[in-house]
């Protein structure tokens, strides 16, 4: 099975629809939280401090050895960790492109944004919209650096 972004968007689905409560959901989603690896201190700054979270979080973005876009983050709530640890699954060391054009619809049919309160939800915009704004720039520099080589041909 390929790691496309629809693929991760399934599978997390899948996961989410095993669990028969919000509170075995919540569990999980704090178990994810704890699961993501630790983000080095340094990267805890206020530039990459996700603007519109209630809880602090991070979010740090580069480019892996593919192109792709490879993010890390972390926070200091367990839930929202969780759901920045979903996140990373979905995009991380995805293509830009991709980021910005696919549809995030795990988030609706794990009924995610029904059980989360208003903050959190605001958060969890706020963290999807950083993750595309990185991917955006990422693309605009990948669209520069080609014009850049192709002016030089």
């Amino acid at each position: 099975m390929s790691n496309s972004i629809q693929n991760i968007q399934d599978e997390i689905i899948a996961e989410f629809s095993r669990l028969d409560s919000w509170e075995k959901k919540y569990s999980h989603l704090i178990q994810l939280g704890k699961k993501l690896g630790p983000m080095n201190e340094s990267y805890k700054t206020e530039e990459l401090k996700v603007k519109g979270c209630q809880s602090q979080v991070w979010l740090k973005a580069g480019l892996n050895t593919n192109g792709n876009v490879h993010l890390q983050a972390d926070s200091d709530a367990l839930i929202v960790k969780g759901l920045v640890a979903l996140l990373l699954r979905v995009f991380d060391d995805q293509p830009a492109n991709e980021i910005l054009n696919t549809e995030l619809y795990f988030i609706g049919k794990t009924e995610l944004a029904h059980h989360l309160s208003a903050s959190r939800t605001n958060g969890l915009n706020s963290m999807i919209k950083q993750i595309k704004y990185y991917a955006q720039a990422f693309q605009i520099l990948a669209q520069q650096s080609n014009v850049t080589s192709s002016l030089k041909k």
